[in-house]
């Protein structure tokens, strides 16, 4: 009976050990992605890391509410990679102490110091800039800065989605760190003094209403642009405006970011990894560039033709990092005015 007894155990743990195993070697060959990024802006790059790779990619996309699911799921969170569309979301993520460094050469290699996070624990994935857009029942601006749009000459003639959305704030968050806290106190309100409507819609909604007449200038990211001219029932708003870039003859226009983190508990690490450091590859940013119309991290890669079309630029060349650290500040200066309202 002893003799039976140790050959059933022996079989039980060996079975149990197989099974683990197996389990094991499952989900070494998935990566589990939570998203901000709309699934067709990503699908591409994902399709092809699974056929490069062999690994498994399964997403989550949610527009909003991912850092707390992350919270309540805790040390049993799937979450593997985290997507953000924007510097604020990618950054809460952070101050939620919801993410691990990441040490690896080949991602830093591949993005520049100043779209990275000293620290590892962020990486930038792709750029759009905050661009203005004007009517072109008018002639196209020589030169516009943003700080202009708090001036007389705009009284009655601007357009804008929140004020709290996190491509405003983060707008709000370099003016901060360019002119200071009071200075974009002031700006802030001018702006709000100039608005045609309330603060309403998204950056495609603003454009729509410059071609309407209800204003003749707006805010809104570049590769909106490029999406609308492919769009046969949107094309009409792009053709009524003119796509500018703010600020050329000093520190030049805002640049705003998508990024990616790696989750704190992340189940498949090294997954994890090769799908990061896949991102910020040649291959991926082309297809970022070509697909998206953004302009991708890494140097290396050029801009699709459609968006080289809109012509060279310069930069804000602020590290991310330093115009993120005033978002705090400029929440509470757009409540402060009371923006929206």
């Amino acid at each position: 009976m002893k003799k039976l007894l140790s050959i059933t155990s022996a079989i039980v743990m060996s079975c149990s050990l197989l099974f683990a195993q197996a389990v094991f070697a499952q989900a070494a060959e998935e990566v589990n992605v939570y998203s901000y990024r709309q699934p067709f802006l990503i699908e591409p790059m994902l399709k092809d890391f699974e056929e490069e790779t062999g690994v498994k990619v399964n997403v989550v996309f949610a527009k909003k509410g991912l850092e707390e699911r992350i919270e309540r799921e805790g040390k049993f969170s799937p979450a593997d990679v985290v997507l953000t569309s924007d510097m604020i979301s990618l950054f809460d993520l952070v101050d939620r102490q919801l993410v691990q460094p990441v040490n690896s050469k080949t991602i830093d290699d591949n993005i520049p110091a100043h779209l990275r996070d000293p620290d590892n624990q962020w990486y930038s994935l792709t750029m759009r800039v905050r661009n203005i857009y004007s009517s072109k029942r008018s002639d196209k601006p020589v030169d516009i800065n943003y700080e202009d749009l708090a001036s007389s000459q705009f009284k009655g003639k601007i357009c804008t989605r929140s004020g709290k959305h996190p491509y405003n704030i983060g707008l709000v968050a370099s003016m901060i760190a360019h002119n200071g806290e009071a200075e974009t106190r002031q700006w802030l309100e001018g702006v709000k003094a100039n608005l045609a409507r309330r603060p309403q819609g998204n950056d495609r909604a603003q454009i729509k209403a410059i071609r309407e007449g209800v204003c003749d200038v707006s805010l809104g990211n570049s590769y909106y642009y490029g999406k609308m001219m492919e769009n046969e029932d949107q094309k009409a708003w792009a053709d009524a405006v003119y796509l500018n870039f703010p600020n050329q003859k000093n520190v030049g226009s805002h640049i705003n970011i998508s990024g990616m983190v790696m989750a704190k508990y992340a189940p498949n690490k090294d997954n994890a990894l090769k799908l990061m450091e896949y991102l910020a590859s040649e291959k991926a940013q082309s297809i970022y560039a070509r697909d998206n119309m953004e302009y991708p991290v890494n140097p290396k890669v050029p801009v699709s033709d459609t968006v080289a079309a809109w012509g060279e630029f310069k930069a804000d060349p602020l590290p991310i990092a330093d115009i993120a650290a005033n978002r705090t500040r400029a929440q509470r200066l757009l409540d402060e005015v009371k923006f929206d309202l």
